[in-house]
């Protein structure tokens, strides 16, 4: 998949024409998709004035406590505060996520590109980000900036995108998310990992195309309502 940069509209959630989406996702699989949510443009630009608004009073309230964790991992651990990884968001398009850094340091080059549970990789510090999903805050600025929403498909790396078969091309008609159903119903997926040979291609053919299943629906019968019943959902599986 080519790097693709969208023009202005996207960051509004205001579905382009059909004709200028990307060949790899103008397919005849995705056009349903496409054709339900453009009966809810509406919805996708209030989408879009809750992320902005949101993200900024989060970064505001959660401001002191993400310097806290910045100085917590510098202490714990040799390396940046941030991990910065090329993910994919909407129409293919790529960007490079904000994440606190929870491994050692070149984590992504001394193994696979998922999380497996008890994964050596990760550090005193990062294993207690994780458990409660902590290492996520920095995402904020992400959601601020356009390349992600507070709900949608988590932001896959490009080479898991490169084996999306054709239907699985649709949930790149919105941004990617902080959390999303399929999230929710995975939330234990490093334990799934765990014992696997190949993690990578446990995660390719096993979990993703399940997870798939729940963000393909929620595409498919997206509300803007719909998605602030997700984050209750998130909120309620993290406590």
């Amino acid at each position: 998949m080519q790097n693709k940069k969208m023009p202005g509209p996207k960051r509004w959630f205001i579905l382009p024409r059909w004709e200028s989406l990307p060949d790899d996702i103008r397919l005849d699989a995705v056009r349903p998709y496409y054709d339900a949510l453009s009966r809810h443009k509406a919805a996708l630009f209030f989408k879009r004035v809750f992320d902005i608004l949101a993200s900024l009073f989060l970064i505001i309230l959660l401001g002191i406590p993400m310097i806290i964790i910045a100085v917590m991992i510098k202490c714990d651990s040799k390396g940046p505060v941030f991990f910065r990884q090329e993910r994919v968001t909407s129409y293919g398009a790529r960007f490079r996520i904000h994440k606190f850094r929870t491994m050692v340091n070149n984590a992504d080059k001394m193994g696979t590109s998922v999380t497996v549970d008890n994964d050596t990789r990760i550090t005193k510090v990062g294993a207690k980000l994780r458990d409660h999903r902590l290492d996520e805050f920095p995402q904020l600025f992400d959601v601020l900036s356009g390349n992600m929403s507070f709900v949608g498909t988590r932001p896959e790396v490009v080479k898991y995108v490169d084996r999306y078969y054709d239907e699985m091309m649709a949930t790149l008609l919105l941004p990617a998310g902080i959390t999303s159903i399929a999230s929710i119903e995975y939330k234990d997926e490093a334990e799934l990992l765990e014992k696997a040979e190949d993690a990578d291609e446990v995660y390719v053919n096993e979990i993703l195309p399940e997870k798939m299943k729940y963000n393909l629906k929620s595409v498919m019968e997206f509300g803007f309502f719909k998605d602030i019943g997700v984050l209750f959902r998130t909120v309620g599986a993290v406590l």
